[in-house]
């Protein structure tokens, strides 16, 4: 099992660092190309929530992400300091309405939970924690 982790505060100019993270850690663990794109779009959906969602007056979350390769899947764990919040409780948008119908947001952890094998949430202590697994291969 390899594991990496890195921490961010929860600011919009932070994303490029850890799209350089997940990366770095995808070209040292020589994960197939094709798959990276998928990891990267749920880091930006998760993150950019975070940023705009998870912090409070005054106050600027902390982010950490953590990546995980262990026989026959990716795992990737993003935590914050944020206010609770489970994500997955959302209701499931209607991706048949017609765009003027539907409303603006809502489908970012739709389309992770499309892409991902497995994921779940857990408050943690004081702090956020959503995991998502894809197979590998």
């Amino acid at each position: 099992m390899t594991e990496r982790r890195t921490a961010v505060d929860a600011v919009a100019s932070e994303l490029p660092v850890l799209i350089r993270f997940l990366q770095e850690f995808w070209a040292a663990e020589k994960l197939p190309a094709a798959q990276a794109p998928t990891f990267e779009l749920a880091l930006e959906e998760v993150f950019a929530n975070i940023v705009m969602h998870g912090s409070r007056p005054g106050r600027i979350a902390s982010v950490e992400v953590s990546l995980v390769l262990a026989e026959g899947g990716i795992t990737m764990l993003i935590e914050d300091d944020g206010p609770a919040f489970d994500p997955l409780k959302l209701p499931v948008p209607d991706v048949t309405a017609s765009l003027a119908d539907r409303p603006v947001g809502g489908l970012g952890v739709y389309l992770v939970q499309q892409v991902m094998d497995f994921v779940s949430y857990q408050r943690v202590g004081a702090r956020n924690r959503l995991t998502m697994t894809r197979s590998a291969g």
